[in-house]
């Protein structure tokens, strides 16, 4: 089988499986991060079909609405790439980068090899600027977080399982995740694109600690 008509073939798999996914890891997440991790391959190196494939499929079970199993998604993708009896070199990139690519709350693998560190950077950069910004508040108002707590304070580190739970302020998601991933960026293109995404929120913030308090605005 090309590997064009594979593709088509995981595109609407995909697109069937998430057809109820919460919206911030919906169809359009993975379209988002499919078409960033291909321009990042195409300024960085690494191999675009492998690549592709690992978009396409990194959030085919997203552990936080599975109750915590990180190993499902790759047991899915895993299950599905079967019937294209793909070389096992092959199939075996695809399923460890759809293993590895998550953020999990900070404790995630770090990239060694070129493949991980582009796939990486594409899910991290959706996750700011404009879009992370929607995204966040999006996952707020499905967990019932609280817009902002201005007397509580944002967690400085914290354990997988507590990054599960998710118990703070939409607000504070900015800082025990979103403002960090600048820094977190493995190519120098992703670096420069979260650059720009990363004032962007600081700017929001500012605009939104003015409006919070109207009292304390500086004219």
């Amino acid at each position: 089988m090309e590997f064009s008509e594979i593709i088509l073939k995981t595109e609407a798999f995909v697109q069937n499986t998430l057809r109820d996914a919460e919206s911030g890891h919906d169809w359009h997440h993975i379209y988002r991060v499919r078409n960033m991790a291909l321009y990042l391959q195409e300024k960085e190196g690494g191999t675009a079909f492998t690549l592709e494939m690992a978009a396409l499929l990194h959030d085919i079970s997203d552990a936080k609405f599975n109750g915590g199993q990180e190993d499902l998604g790759a047991l899915k993708a895993a299950t599905f790439l079967k019937q294209f009896k793909l070389e096992k070199e092959l199939l075996d990139e695809i399923i460890y980068l759809v293993e590895h690519c998550s953020y999990k709350g900070g404790h995630g693998k770090k990239a060694d090899n070129l493949n991980l560190k582009i796939l990486q950077d594409a899910d991290r950069l959706d996750a700011i600027g404009a879009i992370g910004i929607a995204r966040t508040f999006n996952y707020g108002g499905y967990k019932n977080a609280p817009l902002h707590l201005p007397q509580a304070q944002a967690r400085e580190e914290f354990s997988l399982q507590e990054y599960r739970k998710d118990t703070g302020s939409t607000i504070h998601h900015f800082y025990e995740k979103l403002l960090k991933l600048k820094d977190e960026m493995n190519t120098a293109s992703a670096r420069q694109i979260a650059e720009e995404r990363h004032q962007f929120m600081l700017t929001f913030l500012d605009q939104f600690y003015r409006e919070w308090d109207w009292s304390k605005r500086e004219d």
